[in-house]
């Protein structure tokens, strides 16, 4: 049995990046999508990927971006892994594996696209939010309780909706081997709470998921469709 790992995303400030690490985080993400209220610049990203040690993951999150794109945003922001929340093609996925990109790539319960598509997307790690809401993202909705079993896929990330209060039963639920949060540990869109993140990571190290776990937020080989 080991505890899921952790993933804070829509970091703007660099002082948010190095908490998280401090407090034990294994992943930060910032996000490149205009119509966040958590966009930044590649390079504000770069001041804030600067913040953490190489052990701490930095993801970068696009919504149907080029591969040309990516990439040089990855290279100056000084990314580590690369988040897909469109309905970017499973070439793509593979395209940035291949030059030694970490990959997650979202799927959705109520929405395309839909986690039955996960198995076409080897290369990726399958993040997995509720799928509500206006912007690509959980938009702080709370995964219903009608959700039924998802499809047994390892890594596997559970997004969307997630908070101090609600992650214990998440992980109870569907034994992901990591968590993605976002809004639930805000004060305003775009500001992290320190109190919230700390308390967040907290409840997260007493869960418990089968093993062995699987790192979902670095490079690995391409896993076969499952």
């Amino acid at each position: 049995m080991h505890t899921p790992r952790i993933k804070i995303c829509g970091l703007t400030a660099p002082s948010e990046a190095a908490f998280c690490a401090e407090a034990g985080a294994h992943a930060v993400g910032l996000v490149f999508f205009p119509k966040s209220p958590r966009n930044v610049s590649p390079l504000q990203a770069r001041e804030i990927t600067r913040k953490l040690p190489p052990e701490v993951a930095s993801v970068g999150v696009f919504v149907d971006a080029s591969f040309e794109t990516i990439m040089a945003v990855s290279e100056t922001a000084g990314l580590s892994t690369v988040q897909l929340h469109g309905n970017e093609p499973p070439e793509l996925a593979a395209a940035l594996h291949d030059q030694g990109l970490a990959v997650l790539k979202a799927f959705y319960v109520t929405a395309p696209p839909l986690m039955e598509r996960a198995s076409a997307y080897p290369s990726a790690t399958a993040l997995v939010e509720w799928g509500k809401g206006v912007l690509p993202g959980g938009n702080a909705l709370a995964w219903g309780d009608e959700t039924p079993p998802l499809p047994r896929r390892s890594p596997l990330v559970i997004a969307g909706g997630l908070g101090p209060d609600s992650v214990a039963d998440i992980i109870r639920r569907f034994r992901p081997d990591g968590v993605d949060v976002s809004s639930g540990v805000e004060t305003e869109p775009g500001k992290k709470s320190f109190d919230k993140i700390q308390k967040f990571i907290r409840i997260v190290g007493q869960c418990q998921v089968p093993g062995p776990i699987k790192e979902p937020f670095t490079h690995d080989e391409p896993k076969s469709p499952q």
